[in-house]
């Protein structure tokens, strides 16, 4: 199942299972993520959840186009995760760090949301290597 050179069906599971890493990750650290934030009830609204999952699929599949690139025979497990490590220290953890420097938010709050973001990138890396693009 490709599109436009890319596998539509890998970058779909990798958005699917990186939503339920946050999941079980956010649950899990429920009363730190809050703390972290301010608050003491999690926002109710489903709105939250359908950009995250919308912003999942669009982000696995630039890692798809990313590790496509990598050219033929290249798009493996262990490139989809090294690829993601890349984007992640470079891209994502920089810009949740900076993020959250500026309006002082606490800083245990970009350790949680680093750490989730890299699970999620090394799972979607993960998942289309091993299904390639």
């Amino acid at each position: 199942m490709a599109f436009a050179g890319m596998n539509v069906l890998a970058i779909l599971i990798a958005a699917v299972a990186a939503f339920a890493w946050g999941a079980a990750y956010y649950m899990t650290l429920s009363k730190q993520w809050l703390a972290a934030v301010g608050r003491t009830e999690p926002n109710k609204s489903p709105t939250p959840f359908v950009i995250s999952f919308v912003a999942l699929v669009i982000m696995a599949w630039v890692l798809a186009g990313t590790v496509g690139h990598l050219g033929p025979g290249q798009v493996t497990l262990k490139n989809g995760i090294i690829s993601a490590l890349f984007i992640w220290v470079g891209f994502v953890a920089t810009t949740v760090f900076v993020n959250n420097a500026y309006p002082g938010r606490k800083y245990m709050l970009s350790v949680i949301d680093s750490i989730h973001w890299l699970g999620v990138l090394v799972i979607e890396g993960a998942v289309i290597g091993a299904m390639g693009v």
